[in-house]
């Protein structure tokens, strides 16, 4: 009986061979059918929708928070000491009220003087007045004895001699008349002058009261009690008109056209995560030549309590509409104007395009597509008109 033989690698490698051989070709044109299927479906390209939704178009300001009108206040009498201090800063007053007082001691007195001198030019007066009568009186007898020796004289029963004496009297009576009225002149004079030295201490006792000239915020106090008050020094106090405060805000020249009174502001102080509502009261007519900034005025509604000084941010909407909107990255910038690159049916069709309103990373289009186009997202040199795509809706 005879043995089986043994089985051999090698036989069974050349065994395998024969039997995968066929199968080879088969695995090789089926990977090249893959390729040849990627390669017409084209490269997958991430793609938006045309849609109509409402577009703000804003400008980006910075500035400082400041007082829409600032009072100064100061004395107006100079060499008195600061005795009361009535307001401190932060303070809301109103108009009229008392911020501090002056020392008013200098003042009395001299008060207390005019008013001796008016007495004494009232006396003058009642003085110069007796003395017109008596004059008058002196003046009348004076004439009516000149008047009798005329009379005698003229019959030859007078003197030359009493006629003098009795011409040169009633001369000296009316002389005496005239400096009597001169006497009540003066007099007169010294007491209107009196009474205006008066008016002007009694002004300037009022004026030892400082008081607010306007109701607002005291924002400010360097007066110091024992302090010599002066008009020409630093002002005593600084006042917020109305507590208003607005921001002071700087812009690009190129930014100004868009730019109109009264559109409305978002302003965010430093520090603060809740936005306020403002609108642009004034926009300056100067630009600076160095820097080519323009400044604006931004009010607050409300006059919101915000520190002077300090930095603040806004956003000034100069635009809004409800349109057709694609993203800013779908856009492409050419010598012939802004074009998009559409897709239909898996192709690229490049399309010009009318733009409007820019804002928040959207662009509004005014001609070019339809609401409902697909476009490429990212718009660029990755595809150019005619290439087939794969296209795949961003999120």
């Amino acid at each position: 009986m005879s043995r089986p033989r043994p089985f051999r690698p090698a036989f069974a490698a050349l065994l395998a061979a024969a039997l995968l051989a066929p199968a080879l070709p088969v695995a090789a044109r089926a990977e090249d059918g893959v390729k040849q299927a990627d390669k017409q479906a084209g490269p997958a390209i991430t793609v938006t929708t045309v849609k109509r939704d409402e577009i703000v178009q804003s400008v980006v300001v910075a500035g400082t928070m400041v007082a829409r009108d600032e009072v100064l206040v100061t004395p107006e009498v100079d060499g008195l000491v600061i005795t009361e201090l009535l307001a401190e800063e932060g303070d809301r007053v109103a108009a009229g009220q008392v911020l501090a007082r002056l020392s008013r001691t200098t003042l009395e007195v001299q008060r207390a003087q005019n008013e001796a001198q008016s007495r004494k030019a009232q006396a003058g007066i009642d003085q110069a007045r007796a003395q017109i009568v008596e004059a008058q009186a002196n003046r009348e007898q004076a004439d009516n004895a000149f008047e009798r020796t005329k009379a005698l004289r003229g019959s030859g029963n007078a003197s030359q001699e009493m006629f003098d004496q009795r011409s040169a009297a009633s001369r000296s009576a009316q002389a005496r008349l005239n400096a009597a009225n001169q006497a009540l002149a003066m007099a007169e004079a010294d007491l209107a002058l009196s009474q205006a030295q008066g008016r002007d201490i009694e002004v300037r006792l009022g004026r030892t009261q400082i008081k607010a000239p306007r109701a607002g915020i005291v924002s400010r106090r360097t007066a110091r009690q024992g302090a010599i008050a002066g008009m020409a020094a630093e002002p005593l106090f600084r006042i917020i008109a109305d507590g208003a405060i607005e921001l002071e805000a700087e812009i690009a020249e190129v930014e100004l056209p868009r730019l109109r009174t009264g559109q409305a502001v978002a302003v965010t102080p430093a520090g603060s995560d809740t936005a306020l509502a403002g609108e642009v009261r004034l926009i300056a007519p100067e630009v600076d030549r160095a820097s080519r900034l323009g400044k604006l005025r931004v009010a607050l509604a409300g006059n919101p309590p915000v520190a002077l000084g300090s930095f603040a941010r806004g956003v000034v909407e100069t635009g809004r509409r409800n349109g057709l909107v694609l993203p800013l990255s779908a856009i492409t910038y050419t010598r012939a104007g802004p074009t998009v690159q559409a897709v239909a049916g898996g192709k690229i069709a490049t399309r010009k395009v009318a733009l409007g309103l820019i804002g928040r990373g959207h662009v509004e289009i005014v001609s070019g597509v339809a609401e409902g186009d697909t476009v490429v997202a990212r718009a660029g040199t990755f595809v150019r008109d005619g290439d087939v795509i794969t296209p795949v809706a961003s999120n």
